[in-house]
């Protein structure tokens, strides 16, 4: 009797050391995400962490912190690299300081529509993307968020041609490219860190700024800005990274979970756009922001960024030929 019983008992002691080992093995990450809640980064985000909770079993979850807690964007692709932080979900821009072929998707032009970010970036294209980011950032990007093009919005004056941005202060992230951009429209723009947007324009330090509708919907920029334009100079995708030495820590059925996880928030991030951007766009409308479209089809805007810009850029983007490929795999012709 003695004897079962002692064996009973360490039964029970190996059953509670797996349970406790199990309880152990769970994971709770944190993701910091840059925008306010309502936007596409926070549905991305919660996309993500419902199919990572569903492919580890329940075993592995995740926090989203939003609007910035955890740190500026750029800040947290550092910390991400140096392990301090877990996943991130940032504007693709921030990632292009630290891995300057990502720029091919932000130069000007370059992408037109929904149809060929998802192109670009679910391709052969966008997995080169994703290993060079490894190789110079230290983060690997596992989804993707698609949420529309940069429209451009400012306090005093609707906005159809370049020579109406004449004049403006135009508040754009410490980006090269973007910043070279407004140049060749003949402003100067004001690089400015994200986290101090809103309180600029809500203290009228810069006149204007640019980012897709769900953002504007999100951080609730109609409360400080009353005209929007509708330019389409680039289409705004927002990256999940996440640390490449919490990766390379897990186990290979934990990595599997977080990639079909990033592959499953990128599907969503697309439909959500589809279903979400129109209806934002009449919200913000009913709020009191007046939309202006670029004056002949925005012909003058992008013929002086391309012209300008692409050569710039080509060597920091991996030489024009890396250019072509993204516009031949859109069925576009070479750029001249």
């Amino acid at each position: 009797m003695t004897s079962l019983r002692i064996m009973r008992n360490g039964v029970a002691a190996v059953a509670l050391l797996a349970a406790m080992a199990a309880g152990a093995a769970a994971k709770e990450y944190r993701i910091a995400v840059g925008d306010g809640a309502g936007g596409t980064q926070e549905a991305l985000g919660k996309a993500f962490v419902a199919a990572l909770e569903k492919h580890s079993g329940g075993e592995d979850t995740a926090t989203l912190f939003v609007n910035g807690q955890l740190g500026d964007e750029q800040d947290t692709v550092t910390a991400a690299a140096t392990g301090t932080l877990d996943f991130s979900i940032l504007a693709i821009n921030n990632i292009t300081p630290f891995s300057p072929t990502v720029g091919t998707l932000t130069l000007p032009y370059v992408i037109l529509s929904l149809e060929d970010a998802e192109k670009l970036t679910q391709g052969e294209i966008g997995q080169e993307m994703v290993e060079q980011t490894i190789e110079d950032a230290g983060v690997r990007i596992i989804g993707w968020a698609y949420s529309g093009f940069r429209v451009l919005t400012n306090s005093k004056k609707p906005v159809t041609t370049v020579a109406d941005l004449q004049g403006l202060v135009i508040r754009v992230p410490k980006n090269e490219i973007m910043i070279d951009t407004y140049k060749s429209w003949g402003i100067n723009p004001t690089p400015m860190a994200w986290t101090e947007t809103f309180a600029a324009l809500q203290q009228k330090v810069v006149d204007g700024q640019d980012n897709p509708y769900m953002t504007i919907n999100a951080m609730k920029f109609d409360e400080v800005q009353d005209y929007i334009t509708n330019l389409r100079y680039i289409f705004s995708i927002e990256p999940l990274i996440i640390s490449e030495q919490l990766y390379q820590s897990m186990t290979p059925e934990q990595q599997q979970a977080v990639i079909a996880a990033g592959e499953e928030a990128t599907q969503f991030s697309a439909q959500f756009l589809r279903d979400q951007e129109a209806a934002i766009r009449e919200d913000l409308v009913a709020r009191g922001m007046e939309i202006s479209d670029p004056a002949n089809g925005e012909q003058e805007f992008m013929e002086l960024a391309t012209s300008t810009v692409w050569p710039k850029y080509y060597d920091s983007v991996g030489g024009k030929e890396q250019v072509d490929r993204a516009l031949t795999t859109l069925g576009r012709d070479p750029a001249q």
